[in-house]
């Protein structure tokens, strides 16, 4: 516990965090009130799609966690941790735990936040919690936020620069994942397989799909969400596995 306190005290006591967390409300509620109120009847609002400011809110968690895990290498901060606690692996995992957590909160925050807020808007729309896939979309957010924060500390702790770090994952989440789809041939097929791509099939998004016109799944929802997780936990093993056998 005095490891998650410490860690905790860490995160919140700079301007990052708070600065991430607002902007990714802001911008996700935003976009998600700007697609509810300008699309009008024109769509089908669903619960599904009334989520769809979420994926920008994801993206400022993971720039949040990145920092989190590779500002302490920039400033040298980590070497004090690691000589207030010789052994590497609880620092480090409290960190994640820590992050990943409050991200989540805030996914879960942003879930509910936007579902009420299409509901404020579109008083007429559907927009019940009556099925299990319901929920996943809304507070299925929290799962996949805090994935995505544990992939972010992942990646800081494996590359140890902010700056490539935060290259890394917006060049990945901002480009690769988008271009992927457009290879001949095998494009449509590799996209399916994304992280990201699998994050979004979890929570039910329908924006991609209908857009490139993607048939079935090769995976369902859960199987998909698991996918992700997958993914999220080796990066972030990889990264404590890093930072346990180098030099801080």
């Amino acid at each position: 516990m005095t490891l998650l306190r410490v860690e905790r005290i860490k995160l919140f006591s700079t301007r990052a965090p708070w600065w991430c967390t607002g902007i990714a409300v802001a911008a996700s509620l935003g976009f998600a009130a700007l697609f509810v109120g300008l699309a009008g009847d024109q769509i089908d609002l669903t619960v599904s799609s009334s989520q769809i400011g979420s994926s920008f809110g994801r993206v400022v968690i993971l720039v949040l966690a990145v920092i989190a895990a590779a500002g302490e290498y920039n400033w040298g901060t980590i070497r004090t941790t690691f000589q207030a606690v010789p052994k590497r692996f609880p620092a480090l995992l409290a960190k994640a735990v820590v992050v990943s957590v409050w991200c989540a909160l805030l996914g879960l925050v942003i879930g509910f936040a936007s579902w009420g807020l299409a509901l404020l808007l579109r008083p007429g729309a559907d927009l019940a919690l009556n099925s299990a896939a319901d929920w996943r979309a809304v507070a299925g957010q929290g799962v996949v936020y805090l994935m995505s924060a544990s992939a972010g500390v992942g990646l800081g702790l494996l590359l140890r620069s902010t700056a490539m770090a935060l290259g890394v994952a917006l060049v990945w989440t901002q480009l690769v994942e988008g271009l992927v789809v457009l290879i001949p041939g095998i494009g449509t097929d590799l996209y399916q397989w994304m992280p990201f791509f699998a994050a979004d099939q979890f929570i039910g998004a329908e924006f991609a799909r209908s857009t490139l016109g993607l048939g079935d799944m090769p995976m369902s929802p859960l199987a998909y969400g698991g996918y992700f997780a997958a993914i999220c936990l080796a990066l972030l093993a990889a990264g404590i596995l890093a930072a346990t056998r180098k030099d801080a």
